[in-house]
């Protein structure tokens, strides 16, 4: 093993230790209804709403307890939940019966290459910071041609991860790998295989006090409180963030076609229409 790999291990190994130690405290902040409503309206409608899963073969990488399993599944969708914490896993399997669940690493899955027509990263490719280009390597890898990457997640270059950037240094909840992604940078090395359906920023009141309770140590008997008014001051709210006021960013990619085979569809047509 070299010093890359043994590096790339050893942060996994941390995350996975880590998670397994908040996994009951992270799972009762994330999956509370609350913050499940949080979820549907902020997060899976605009990222996932346009597209038909039904019958498709869909991955929720970094899945935790599942945080997207129940708007796949309620589409009709074939889903496997992949994650590296055991504990989380152990959720993921009791909720999700319906689903396939594997305990593994985004950074080196063992499926088949082509096997997936989506891919969901929610919240997950900042843990492992600086090997995200690679988690999403294996994601084109196993993605069919014309497949969809889909993600949300902090993102560098907001007034928000200035505050995130010196939190992240202090706060236990928080391992030392954790950083925003850097999404001009992504899309300037991934520009030449994925076409960018869209991007958009997200998240304000409610993102920081509902969804992410457990970060700001918000009792969640008292979020059904607050949460209402919240939900409401986010929507309105929401038109009018841009990158620099918005929490996290919502990103659709679509896997281009192999150039090899562009050429062969052309060169058929051209050899019938001759």
């Amino acid at each position: 093993m070299n010093g890359g790999e043994s590096a790339t291990r050893d942060g996994e190994n941390a995350q996975s230790a880590h998670y397994d130690e908040i996994g009951v405290a992270y799972d009762a902040h994330y999956s509370d209804p609350t913050s499940e409503s949080y979820r549907e309206l902020f997060v899976n409608l605009p990222l996932l709403g346009s597209l038909d899963l039904r019958g498709r073969d869909v991955l929720e990488a970094m899945c935790g307890s599942g945080s997207t399993a129940a708007y796949v599944l309620s589409k009709g969708a074939h889903l496997t939940g992949l994650d590296i914490s055991a504990k989380l896993m152990s959720v993921f399997r009791a909720r999700w019966p319906q689903a396939r669940a594997v305990q593994g690493s985004i950074l080196a899955t063992g499926f088949a290459a082509n096997s997936y027509d989506c891919i969901i990263v929610v919240g997950g490719f900042h843990h492992i910071q600086p090997l995200v280009q690679e988690a999403i390597d294996e994601a084109f890898r196993i993605l069919r041609p014309g497949g969809y990457l889909c993600f949300a997640e902090p993102h560098s270059g907001s007034i928000p991860d200035l505050v995130r950037r010196y939190w992240y240094k202090f706060d236990p909840l928080f391992e030392r790998a954790e950083e925003a992604i850097d999404l001009g940078a992504l899309e300037a090395k991934n520009a030449g295989r994925f076409d960018f359906v869209f991007t958009r920023f997200a998240g304000n009141l409610a993102y920081l006090l509902v969804f992410n309770s457990l970060v700001f140590r918000m009792p969640i008997r008292l979020k059904r409180f607050y949460a209402p008014i919240l939900l409401r001051l986010e929507a309105v709210l929401a038109p009018h963030q841009g990158r620099r006021l918005s929490c996290f960013v919502l990103c659709q990619w679509q896997k281009k076609a192999h150039v090899g085979t562009k050429v062969v569809v052309a060169l058929t047509l051209w050899c019938v229409i001759a």
